[in-house]
């Protein structure tokens, strides 16, 4: 689990007890670093900020400590004050997610010395926040004690949604090629991506071919490359001249990559690949992926960052697939195909192996590197952006399903999976224009992935739920 660090704000309205204050603040930092995060939070001083001086010091606490701050959690001991709130927020010029969180009082502790009336207050804050135009998230819970389980898991929901909120700007991806002639599908907006704050780095296919021709078989970083595929992955054919010349653009990508401060890679895969360089890029990309630098097919930049959405979501590796095949007649279940460029810690078993439908046009000899495998069972989550150039906007959809154990004989990578609404969701994806593409991370974190988008990022979602 990957630390964050949380700016606390700790809220006090003067009519209310100080002492709750006091045990609040030290019950959420406790809790905060329990589970592995840092807390940035105004100490020196009583517990709680109320008035004008006081949201001056978190503002310019919060600002000092700006590059370090994903995003803010602010806490009601008691009614707290909302003025105080927002305005150490704005003040700040923080630009990260908010969660709002309220103690909850005890019914036979409602006395003039106890009661905390934070009930009341969360909604007095979560008022002026919308005021200020601070966009922030809640607790399932309207209160919720912070020591209790529900909280740890909100928390870490919203250490999710922060995650996801601050990957996803200053984001740069790489495209390795143009994308292919025949998949109009995969066209994208540099421009509506740029103003997201998603920059695009091009380069020429021939230029990485041309790097990865002038490199000899003995050169160290080509047997370091080959040496880690053999490691990587099952080899049970093909031969040493295509398993070098895959070392070798895996080289060439892993330097460009490096250089360039890249999170992620789409390549032309198909098939310039195979007839100008003999081989299929997909175990390249796939060890990529497992290294978590999501690597997409057929330069599907928007696929990638879905890919890369869902990785910071989960944090673990994500796949691109292909929505390809029904599963008999059942309404609800569906074939994910690929090639396969699948990273190898999603799949039940793994061997590298030769692009069955390219080989026929390129030759078998050609077509090696494919890793072929099935997808492991389990609960996983979907996401689909895209760039809709006609309203100049980011859209998305996503849910969640369950990959099965049913029976499936084919090629490649492969998996059958279960959605709830199955055909409704192809409904949507057909009459609103997305691609043929989706990402899938294992584990549910739709909704998750649903508040970044939609709060924070202001993407227009479909959040598909049966």
């Amino acid at each position: 689990m990957k630390k964050l660090t949380f700016g606390l704000i700790i809220g006090k309205r003067g009519f209310f007890p100080a002492h709750l204050c006091e045990t609040g603040q030290q019950e959420m930092i406790e809790v905060i670093k329990s589970l592995g995060h840092e807390v940035v939070c105004l100490t020196d001083g009583p517990a709680g900020l109320e008035g004008i001086e006081d949201a001056q010091r978190c503002a310019k606490l919060f600002a000092e400590h700006g590059e370090e701050i994903s995003g803010i959690v602010v806490s009601l001991p008691n009614f707290g004050d909302e003025r105080t709130v927002a305005n150490a927020i704005r003040w700040s010029g923080l630009n990260v997610p908010v969660l709002v969180h309220a103690f909850p009082d005890q019914v036979d502790k409602l006395d003039i010395d106890h009661r905390r009336d934070s009930f009341c207050g969360k909604i007095s804050v979560c008022n002026v926040l919308r005021q200020y135009g601070i966009p922030f998230s809640l607790t399932r819970s309207h209160t919720i004690s912070p020591s209790s389980d529900e909280f740890k898991e909100d928390l870490q929901w919203f250490a999710g949604v922060c995650r996801i909120v601050k990957g996803l700007k200053n984001l740069r991806l790489g495209a390795i090629g143009t994308r292919p002639a025949a998949f109009a599908t995969v066209r994208y907006s540099e421009k509506i991506l740029e103003r997201a704050g998603i920059t695009v780095e091009p380069i020429d296919l021939s230029e990485i071919l041309g790097r990865a021709q002038s490199l000899g078989d003995q050169d160290a970083a080509v047997l370091e490359k080959l040496a880690s595929i053999e490691q990587y992955i099952t080899i049970n054919s093909g031969n040493k001249d295509s398993l070098l010349r895959m070392a070798k653009f895996g080289a060439v990508i892993d330097q460009w990559v490096k250089e360039h401060n890249l999170k992620g890679t789409a390549i032309q895969c198909w098939t310039s690949l195979e007839e100008n360089f003999g081989i299929t890029p997909c175990s390249i990309m796939s060890m990529l992926t497992d290294q978590l630098i999501p690597s997409a097919c057929e330069v599907d930049i928007t696929g990638l960052i879905s890919m890369y959405a869902l990785q910071l979501a989960s944090q673990e590796a994500s796949a691109i697939v292909d929505w390809n095949n029904n599963y008999g007649n059942d309404p609800d279940k569906v074939v994910f195909f690929h090639c396969s460029n699948y990273p190898k810690s999603l799949l039940e078993t793994s061997e590298m192996g030769e692009h069955k439908i390219i080989s026929r046009d390129v030759g078998r000899e050609n077509a090696f590197g494919t890793v072929c495998g099935r997808l492991k069972s389990g609960p996983f989550t979907f996401a689909r952006i895209t760039t809709d150039d006609t309203s100049g906007q980011i859209r998305a959809y996503l849910g969640e399903g369950t990959m099965t154990s049913d029976p499936a004989e084919t090629f490649g990578g492969y998996g059958v999976a279960q959605i709830p609404g199955l055909q409704d969701l192809m409904k949507y994806v057909c009459y609103n224009g997305f691609e043929h593409h989706a990402a899938i991370g294992y584990g549910n974190y739709a909704s998750m992935v649903y508040e970044a988008f939609t709060r924070y990022l202001n993407w227009e979602t479909y959040y598909h739920q049966e």
